[in-house]
């Protein structure tokens, strides 16, 4: 099935952006039952996959609840891209993403992510070995740019199209600006009303509201929404966005909602890494699980040194009626 036909099953394709550390099984799974549409791996070395590590091999899996689902891969070399997106397309994903837009350092000076925004031809040729040697679509995320004075998006966008990829998602930041500042996303836009761009169009970069999902789509014409660090502790985000779309308002959860759903990602999670690791990675998703309630700062710091579900449990249920909002 191509990305086209994918996004058309959906009113307003919301995609979870791909994030190192967060966006494993469990992360995605609770975000699919919230109803995120597309989801997509951590990004996965290449050089590592071609060796195939095993680490690396896990994080190619997912489940068929999962789909529409894309394995995301990054790398600076012709040969391990090319294998690593072989390997990749054994596992029957509905499309393999290359990362061309990470900014990260340790990424960046190996070349691979946003580095390759510094050769233009390259990331050109790189895209096109992927693309001829993958039997599954090809889709690229990247960024505006560079920097500031470098932010070729609109031909970028145009030339990878022409090699055959068959969508774009693109961050409204340059590889300068890493996280910070605001995101532009009138060049995303110019991208899209560029008369040549036949290929679906994301776009990316400070969507944190249902009604900024929606009003963005709205102004700047993409084709879909990619939500990363929005999401993290809030899942909730994806089913406003349903609402809204069905003329209904926001809705924000209960205690016993956040609770719960907290507690369920952090099982599913325990049981594919083991508690301990899954306890300690959970810790990063408390303040948006939480976030905003009044008189949770001493709950959450004892969230961040509780040692196994249970305890996890029973903090989180000391958070009761005497706060206005009982379980």
């Amino acid at each position: 099935m191509s990305i086209k036909e994918i996004l058309n099953n959906f009113e307003l394709p919301v995609y979870l952006a791909p994030m190192e550390g967060i966006t494993d099984h469990a992360f995605r799974m609770i975000c699919k039952e919230h109803g995120a549409n597309i989801l997509i791996s951590e990004f996965i070395s290449s050089d590592a996959l071609s060796r195939e590590v095993d680490k690396s091999i896990r994080k190619m899996q997912f489940d068929e609840s999962e789909r529409p689902f894309g394995i995301q891969i990054f790398g600076h070399n012709e040969e391990s891209l090319v294998t690593a997106a072989r390997i990749a397309a054994e596992g029957k994903p509905d499309f393999i993403d290359i990362n061309w837009g990470c900014p990260v350092r340790k990424v960046v000076s190996k070349g691979a992510g946003s580095a390759i925004l510094q050769d233009i031809p390259k990331m050109v040729a790189l895209t096109s070995a992927v693309v001829k040697a993958s039997p599954v679509p090809v889709t690229v995320k990247t960024r505006l740019g560079w920097d500031q004075s470098n932010r070729p998006i609109v031909e970028v966008a145009e030339r990878l199209q022409d090699v055959g990829i068959e969508a774009i998602a693109i961050h409204g930041r340059t590889r300068s600006q890493m996280y910070g500042g605001e995101a532009d996303w009138s060049l995303i836009g110019a991208v899209k009303e560029n008369p040549r761009m036949r290929i679906p169009v994301i776009g990316n970069g400070d969507i944190d509201t249902a009604e900024k999902a929606i009003s963005h789509r709205n102004r700047y014409g993409v084709d879909g929404v990619m939500i990363g660090r929005a999401a993290i502790g809030n899942p909730w985000i994806f089913e406003d966005i349903r609402r809204l779309l069905k003329g209904e308002a926001p809705k924000a959860p209960t205690y016993r909602e956040r609770m719960e759903t907290a507690l369920e990602h952090l099982r599913t999670a325990s049981e594919e890494k083991g508690e301990r690791r899954a306890v300690l990675e959970m810790r990063t998703q408390y303040a948006g699980y939480f976030k905003g309630l009044r008189n949770f700062k001493q709950v959450r710091m004892r969230l961040m040194t509780a040692e196994n579900i249970e305890e996890c449990r029973k903090t989180m249920a000391s958070y009761d009626a005497e706060n206005g909002l009982a379980l």
